[in-house]
Formats: structure tokens, sequence, C-alpha cells
């Protein structure tokens, strides 16, 4: 198919092709050799006097990596074995540096090819062994670097001390090498090496001045990188033995981990099909802050090179350590019905991670991330797996931590959904709700939680319409403290509950649209009453404690006993009461107990209803209400045993969770409650030596007939009558500890409560 030609009209103006030298090239497109000429934003650290510091810095990539470079080149004579000390100097005002080891130097006659030309170095052969027959691992690759520094500098001094021919020469390079001077060979005294001095140009990089926190942060990251070689920072030392692992402890000495401090050796061929080996030195260290909700931090380096932006090696560990916590934990998450996500393992960590291998190929000559190697790949998963399993066994507690936010997650999840849904059922209406007709000034209402539905035909004909309203339950509610949210969420009883109040489950009380400001609990004066109240208080303790800081929740007490004297009706609510009330003058004619609510006279109810205050539930201190609730509510039953063996008490008008202590209200003395507890105990004797007598005569009785029958039969009854004795003998032995725990207890919520 025929190219289309294109109708132009006159002639045509050509593109001008130019050709420019590197050094124009290097100072006008700055950014293809050191990366961004502006100022940018980088979340890094930086060191303080005892540890390191995460913060947004102002950051200037190129500036940056212009110094870099030259410290580079001392780290690739390190790697080499000719450098022990690195001096590096900034001048007062900044705009100097100076950059000095003590290696080999190299020979004179290359100064100004090595400065000035791009794609000049030493380290192009990739194969190059060192002693022991590894392939080096150097810095430097493409020759750009020091020659780019030069190129853009005003000033770029150079002072090469050759060890091989023993002399010293100075190079001078002005205005990106637009002029060269050179001094005169001379011998020299003393070490030897390379020695730079270099001012940025500030018509390259706008403005020329260092800083001085940026430079520190990167010689001592090179100390951290680099154990046995030391650097000095304007006369300040920087050295460390245990290398990265210092630099876990610098940033949490509690925490601090060395996970994995190995060596990889694999063998290749080379482009050329020669066999050669290499060697990669993997570090990697993990500090842990339990308290810590932020997201998982990085500190990575390649061939001390810092990997801002990351790159295939952080990606693989990361991978890597996530799976095998997932892996160890996916039989706990799976009974837990929770699902384990990378945030569960990650938060609050952070990983301390340093390569050094031959040749690491980075996405550009910034160096900020490295691409994938298959033998760093390789290197990673073995080194890995063979020091996960050391690490799960030795971090129990971490393990607890990731399921704990996994749970906490699945909860938060949860309840996010249960506010939708409480919105959702707010609009609409709960047809068990026996409504207040107040629409102005809901504050003013009061909420009656009853125990049956029988309980609502009583209370409707004794409330005050205006304000009062009322919901039936049905038996005992849900334990909240050994259900799931989700159960909790399908309970219709409580969700009928919340929409009648106005609450929702995950959420904070909201005073303004609470639909009622007081919850009244009125249930049987029973046992079963006392648990409907206690797992209704544990309810909203649960998800609402303000409501008990604002004394909104309380506790109606139904009269047990409706007594009919000469003069009126009296409404008693405990045995107790009832006792005292027949020990005193009034003459009583008739006696009528309630069994439940629904038993209660419409007097009764209106005596109920009619009352100004009800008993307050408090908790003043979160720990106790809940240690008191535990006692209740927990895995261990005889705790709770004890309670609900409790005589309860008359009188109380405010009730406290911590303790289970009276707040006000009528109390007995010692002397009253002990002599009740005689009584008692006089009545429970005389009714022990009742059974004996009874149980004497029928043996008795079973003697006389045994004479008249056969022997065989008559011993068998012999038998019969020991088994009677000691039956009665069991008995009596009971009866009297079970006294004995009443008279001792006295301290539990059912008693406080007052069931």
């Amino acid at each position: 198919m025929a190219i289309e030609s294109v109708k132009r009209r006159g002639k045509t103006k050509d593109a001008v092709i130019e050709s420019k030298d590197q050094r124009w090239h290097c100072r006008n497109r700055i950014t293809l050799v050191f990366g961004s000429n502006d100022i940018e934003e980088l979340d890094t650290y930086l060191y303080t006097d005892n540890g390191l510091e995460f913060k947004n810095v102002k950051f200037h990539q190129a500036k940056s990596k212009a110094i870099e470079e030259l410290l580079d080149n001392c780290i690739d004579e390190f790697y080499r074995g000719h450098v022990t000390e690195v001096h590096t100097y900034l001048s007062a005002d900044g705009k100097s540096v100076i950059v000095e080891d003590n290696g080999i130097g190299f020979p004179p006659a290359k100064v100004k090819q090595v400065y000035s030309e791009f794609r000049t170095g030493s380290k192009f052969k990739d194969e190059e062994v060192d002693e022991k027959g590894f392939l080096h691992r150097t810095l430097g690759q493409n020759g750009l670097g020091a020659a780019a520094t030069c190129l853009t500098s005003d000033i770029f001094k150079v002072t090469v001390r050759h060890y091989n021919t023993k002399k010293e020469q100075i190079t001078t390079f002005k205005d990106g090498a637009l002029k060269i001077t050179q001094t005169k060979l001379k011998t020299f005294k003393g070490h030897s090496g390379v020695k730079i001095e270099v001012q940025l140009a500030k018509e390259v990089y706008k403005n020329p001045i260092v800083d001085e926190d940026l430079l520190r942060k990167r010689i001592i990251d090179l100390a951290y990188n680099n154990p046995g070689l030391t650097f000095y920072f304007n006369k300040e030392k920087y050295s460390y033995d245990k290398g990265l692992f210092e630099l876990a402890k610098r940033i949490d000495a509690d925490t601090a981990q060395n996970i994995l401090e190995e060596a990889y050796v694999y063998h290749d061929t080379n482009a050329k099909g020669k066999k050669v080996k290499g060697k990669i030195d993997l570090h990697l260290s993990v500090c842990i802050d339990h308290s810590s909700d932020e997201r998982e931090k990085f500190v990575s380096f390649v061939n001390s090179t810092p990997t801002f932006d990351g790159g295939f090696h952080q990606d693989r560990f990361r991978r890597l350590f996530i799976n095998s916590i997932k892996e160890k934990l996916e039989r706990v998450a799976k009974k837990e019905k929770v699902n384990l996500v990378d945030n569960d393992v990650l938060t609050g960590l952070t990983f301390i991670l340093g390569i050094t291998m031959p040749n690491p190929r980075f996405e550009s000559q910034t160096k900020r991330k490295l691409v994938r190697d298959l033998n760093l790949e390789k290197g990673i998963e073995k080194a890995m797996a063979s020091v996960m399993d050391k690490f799960l066994r030795k971090n129990r507690e971490f393990l607890e931590l990731v399921m704990d936010r996994a749970k906490s997650r699945h909860k938060f999840q949860i309840l996010k959904d249960a506010a939708k849904a409480g919105r959702k059922s707010k609009k609409q209406r709960v047809e068990k709700l026996l409504d207040a007709n107040e629409r102005k000034d809901r504050s003013k209402c009061v909420l009656f939680i009853c125990e049956g539905d029988s309980a609502i035909g009583g209370l409707r004909s004794a409330r005050n319409k205006l304000y009062h309203g009322g919901i039936a339950l049905k038996g005992k509610p849900m334990n909240v403290a050994q259900a799931t949210l989700k159960d909790i969420l399908n309970n219709q009883e409580f969700a009928d509950i919340m929409a009648s109040i106005g609450l929702t489950l995950g959420q904070p009380v909201d005073w303004d649209s609470l639909r009622y400001s007081t919850i009244v609990f009125l249930a049987d004066s029973d046992v079963d009453g006392g648990h409907i109240n206690t797992l209704l208080t544990n309810f909203f303790y649960s998800f609402w404690p303000e409501l008990f800081e604002k004394e909104a929740i309380q506790l109606a007490k139904a009269p047990l006993f409706e007594v009919v004297t000469d003069k009126e009706t009296i409404y008693v609510e405990t045995p107790e009461q009832l006792e005292s009330l027949k020990e005193s003058d009034s003459k009583i004619r008739a006696i009528h107990r309630n069994k439940g609510l629904g038993e209660m006279s419409p007097e009764a109810w209106k005596f109920v209803m009619s009352k100004d205050g009800y008993t307050k539930i408090t908790a003043e201190h979160v720990g106790n209400a809940k240690q008191m609730l535990n006692v209740c509510f927990g895995k261990d039953s005889n705790p709770r045993k004890a309670l609900l063996l409790d005589d309860s008490r008359a009188g109380s008008e405010s009730i406290s969770l911590e303790t289970g202590h009276q707040s006000s209200g009528e109390s007995r003395t010692s002397k009253a409650t002990k002599k009740t507890a005689k009584k008692k105990i006089v009545k429970k004797a005389a009714k022990k030596t009742a059974k004996k007598k009874v149980a004497k005569k029928t043996a008795k009785k079973v003697a006389k007939k045994t004479t008249k029958k056969v022997t065989k039969k008559a011993v068998t009854k012999k038998a019969t009558k020991k088994v009677v004795k000691k039956t009665a003998k069991k008995t009596a032995k009971k009866t009297a500890k079970k006294t004995k725990k009443k008279k001792a207890s006295g301290r539990g919520l059912v008693d406080h409560l007052e069931y």
C-alpha cells in the first residue's frame, strides 16, 4: 500500500542540525546524568546524636549525586583492598567540598582524560576477578560520574599521589574544564591516594551550597555499610565494626534483631563463555515497634548506595518475609475466621537491608532503584528459607501481635458495616416498641426494658405515656462477652433495642440524636431477672461505656411481695424486708407473692412507675469495671457461682460496677446481718433435727417388720438401716457447708445489684 503524499505550499524550513560537545550536554542536560535538578520532597531519615529521625526533607538529587560520585570512587578502591580511610571536609559557607582517601592513586598522565571525558575509567571489565577468584564488586560502572561532576563545576582541583611512581601532581579544572592547569610532577612524602576539591557551578545547579546534614548522612551511611573503613567528616570520626546491625540498634536498641548475615556464592558463565564465580553479601535486620500503627520503613543499600526508590531486592525480601508469617499463622487465622493481609504483618516494622554484589544494575545513573538479577534472586530465596524458622520461634509475641491486628481490622470492618446497618435501622419502625409520645424534647424520655411480653401490658396502663416507653425481651439476652460481632449484629432483640434508643454499634453515643436519655432495666425479682440485668449491663458497657458516666443506665426493682395491712398495701422487694415487716407492729391481713412482672397488680405497677429515680449503675474506673464484669461473664465459672449464691440486700440507689459497693441508700449494720444469719441457722438446724427423728422412727418400724420375715431379708434391712443413717449424715454436712458459704459471702455483683 502506497504512502500518501502530502501537498505543501511553498518551501519549508529545515531543522537546524547541531553537534554539541559533552561539556555543553552535561551542563545543560544534567538530569540525564544526575537526575532531577529541582528541589524535591524526600521521605528519608537524618542522624541525631543517639538515633535516627525519619522525616521529610528538601532534597536536590543532582547536587547530592555530584558529590556522592567522588565518595563512590573511594568505596570502589576499598572494595579492591586499597583504602582504609576517607576524609571529607565541607567549608563553613557550604560551597567547597574536599574528599580525600589513602588509596594507591592512578597514573598522573591519565588525570585530564579521567575527569574531563566520558566513558573513561577502570571498571568496564565485568569479568575481572579478585585474588580469591570472585568477580569484583564496584559502584562505578559507566565512567561518567566523576567526569560529570568536573564538567559541572566552577573549580575542580585534583591532587594525585601515585603509589607505584611515588609522584604527585595537582591538576585544576576551571569553568567545567574549559581551563585546565597542571603542576610539575614531584616526589611526595606520606600517604598515597587522591584528593579532590570541588566547587559546583551556580550556572548549572542554581544554588551550589551543599546541605551539611545530608552530606553527613551519606558519610555515616557509608561507614555503616563498610565495616573496616574509617570515615572522617570535618574531623569527626565514623567507624562501625558490626556494620548495618549497629544501624538497626541505633534505630531501636531494644527490638533490633539481626535476621540474616550471609554470603551467597554462585557460578555463572560470562558473555565470552568463560566460567566465573561471584559472591553476594546479604544483610537483613529488623526493628519491631509493637505500639506503632505506621506502615513499614525500609533503609536499603546496594553496594553502599541508598536505594531510595527500592527495587527488586527490597520487593523480594518483603514478599518472602510476609509469606513466611502468613504460612505460620494460616491455621490460627482459619480458626479465628480472619484473613491476614500484608499490612497486618508489616505495620510498625523497620527493615535495614544491605546487598553487596558484582555488577549491580540500576534503572539509571542516579542508582535509586535496583533492577532484577537472577543470581541475587536465588541468593535471597535460599538465605530467607534458612533463617525465617528461627525468627518465628524467637518472636511468638510478634505473631500474636499480627493476629491481634487482623482481628482488630476484621472487627473494625464489621463495625463499619454495623454503622451502615444501624443508620438504616434508625429509619425503620420497631414493632415491639411501646414508644413515648414526646416529640419536642426527647431527653425527658425513659425507656423501660422489660422481661417478657406479659410485662408490657402492665407497663402500658401504668406509664406516663408522654415520657415513658417500653420494649420487651424474650428470655435472657445474648452474652456479648463470648459472642462475635456478627452474632450481635444478627441478634434481632439487640437490633430493636439499639434502634429504639438511637444507638449504633461501633459508634459513640450521639447525645443529640438519642430518642431516650435514660434506660431502665425492669426484670423479675428472681435469679433469672438478675441474670438478665447483668447481661444487659454487659452489653451496654461493652459498646457505650459513656452511658454509665452520664448515669443513663438504671435499674428498677419490681416488688416481690404485696403485703396488705390494716392501714395500707406495702410493696416489699426482698424476703429480708418481709421478715422485718412481720416482726414490726403492723397487722398483716394478706401477702401476695409476685412470681414475675406479669403477676403484679396495677397498683404495684403504678408504685414502680411513679418513683422519682431508680438505682444508678456507675463505673468510675474502666479497668475495675471490666474486671467485675469478667467475673460474671468470663470463662471461669467458679466466681460466677459464688455470686449467684449470695443473698440480696435492699435500699440501694446507686451501684458501682468497679467493686459492687453501694454509692448511697439504706445500709444494714453488721449486728442485723449476724442476727438474720443466726435465725437462718437455727431454723435449718431445727429442720435437720426433725429429719433425723423421722429417719429413726422409720428405722424402728422397719426393724419390727424384719423380725417377722426370713433371715436373709433381715440382713438386707440392717444394711438398709446403715445406708439411711449414712445418707442423713452426708446431707447434714452438705447443708452446713452451704450455710458457711452464704455466711462468708456478700461481696459479689449479684449481692450489690440486689437481685
